[in-house]
């Protein structure tokens, strides 16, 4: 049976480079890229393109990955964008929301990290706060750290029952680089995992384990921390499975 073929959608660096003298060239997290292809499976990465229909990548590929990457539009959630919002992309949210729609009706697993977990449950209906510091004043945890990125910082408490909580129990230990954050809660998920400030950590679909999103960035993680690696387990095995049907 061929391996799985894994989409993965790419940020844009905006500069140009020393070698080739290009602006705009996608790319993704190269931990990202290393865990999906050491786990068996091709990963993907798909740069956005206008006018791009997602049943087209949908067809190609057997399942979805939304990583993370600059602050969502919010326009996307019925608002104007405030001072503290960082930089945008709204290019890439209109893509990524194209392929989320596609993946999604298809049934196929999809996978969201950290700003993809915002975009998931922005498209579903809820919302995020733009600036997690100035919006909730609840929120004491210092969730954009200031340890290196792969080192965790803060805890969670996990949802029993979970698809996350196979590999990860009651109780994990992540890293955290954000400053938004879920708000409401979309119809259809549930949120599985929060901080001890009560910040969404995870959500997952209500009715199936098609859609799981956290907000901390596992792919940095994975090397050292095997429960991490856990989670791309779950993931191909879940695309696997779908691929079997």
């Amino acid at each position: 049976m061929s391996k799985l073929r894994i989409a993965i959608t790419a940020d844009t660096y905006p500069y140009a480079s020393d070698v080739t003298n290009l602006v705009r060239a996608p790319f993704t997290a190269r931990e990202l890229v290393e865990i999906v292809g050491e786990l068996g499976a091709l990963p993907i990465v798909l740069p956005d393109v206008a006018g791009a229909k997602g049943e087209d990548y949908a067809e190609l590929f057997d399942a979805l990955i939304l990583p993370g990457g600059p602050d969502m539009d919010p326009t996307f959630f019925g608002e104007e964008p405030v001072w503290q919002i960082g930089t945008t992309n709204y290019k890439r949210d209109v893509f990524e929301t194209e392929l989320f729609h596609a993946f999604h009706a298809s049934g196929k697993p999809i996978f969201g990290i950290c700003r993809g977990c915002q975009l998931i449950n922005t498209v579903m209906g809820g919302t995020v706060y733009q600036d997690l510091p100035s919006q909730n004043p609840e929120a004491y945890i210092r969730h954009s750290q200031a340890a290196p990125g792969s080192y965790p910082t803060h805890h969670i408490a996990v949802e029993e029952g979970s698809v996350i909580s196979h590999a990860l129990g009651s109780r994990a230990y992540v890293n955290s680089r954000h400053h938004q954050a879920i708000k409401n809660v979309a119809p259809g998920l549930w949120a599985t995992a929060k901080a001890p400030d009560g910040v969404v950590e995870c959500v997952e679909s209500r009715d199936s384990d098609q859609i799981v999103a956290v907000q901390w960035h596992p792919e940095n993680m994975w090397k050292e921390h095997p429960e991490m690696r856990a989670l791309f387990v779950d993931f191909l095995a879940r695309a696997e499975a779908f691929r079997s049907r």
